[in-house]
């Protein structure tokens, strides 16, 4: 996996003082992505065991929230079989702090209905995540009154509750 930035103090994406990891490659394609130049799977630079050492690093003071998982496209099949040993690593070493994944696919079609049908990691995957922003940016519904959300039709999802009780949970406030 590649990754395009990660940002040490993130107050956009999420809630409260956050890291964030933009991983590299999407096939998505929204017009007018915000990051566009990290539709290529090869863009930035490799992910490393460094690069995990560097967020771990980074998640350890107490005024950061969390991690958040944004690209590029995190739920790729690439990205998700990168991801797994940054998060397993970040929910042993800072169970409490919260980690939110941005993605342009839907929890109940694309995650729910097919991914974790057919990919190990994605259930495993989804053990770690606590708030997914679900749904492709749509530049007709977009809106700057959105909280965490570039256009109307994506959801902030709470999907420990979520995967708990079988429907689709949303954050409240968001």
């Amino acid at each position: 996996m590649y990754y395009a930035d990660i940002k040490q103090y993130d107050v956009a994406n999420g809630p409260g003082v956050r890291v964030s990891l933009f991983v590299s490659g999407c096939t998505h394609h929204c017009k007018n992505c915000f990051n566009e130049v990290a539709w290529d799977f090869h863009y930035g630079n490799e992910f490393t065991e460094r690069e995990i050492e560097t967020i771990l690093h980074d998640l350890s003071p107490n005024y950061v929230k969390g991690l958040t998982l944004l690209g590029g496209e995190p739920l790729e099949h690439a990205n998700q079989q990168g991801l797994l040993p940054l998060l397993r690593r970040v929910h042993e070493t800072y169970p409490t702090k919260d980690i939110w994944c941005f993605t342009g696919y839907d929890f109940d079609r694309d995650v729910k209905g097919r991914m974790m049908k057919d990919w190990p990691e994605t259930k495993e995957l989804f053990s770690y995540i606590d708030v997914l922003v679900d749904g492709k940016f749509v530049e007709a519904l977009k809106s700057v009154a959105l909280r965490f959300k570039g256009s109307s039709n994506q959801r902030t999802i709470d999907v420990k509750r979520s995967l708990e009780c079988g429907e689709t949970v949303l954050m409240e406030g968001f």
